[in-house]
């Protein structure tokens, strides 16, 4: 069901629900080195070469602040928040 405000926006604007990076039960993980990410479900650890998000900095949406920032940058292999590698 669509939320009156977004109702409304979507005759003027193209409003539409947002999409959830992962879906229920699963929370996502970033590839360390690089901007890949993938879900996992929950209750299990990231694979090898992954990690989770920094706290406060997990995507929760696509297109929210965090889901644009992981795009331009990952962690290193100490868990250091860099710019990411150019492909």
């Amino acid at each position: 069901m669509l939320v009156p405000a977004c109702a409304a926006a979507l005759l003027i604007t193209g409003c539409s629900p947002r999409e959830a990076i992962c879906g229920g039960g699963e929370y996502p993980v970033l590839n360390v080195g690089s901007t890949g990410s993938a879900c996992i479900s929950n209750g299990h650890e990231p694979p090898t070469g992954y990690t989770r998000y920094p706290r406060g900095k997990v995507p929760e949406h696509v297109g929210d602040t965090w889901d644009v920032y992981w795009q331009s940058h990952t962690v290193d292999k100490g868990g250091n928040i860099i710019v990411a590698p150019k492909s």
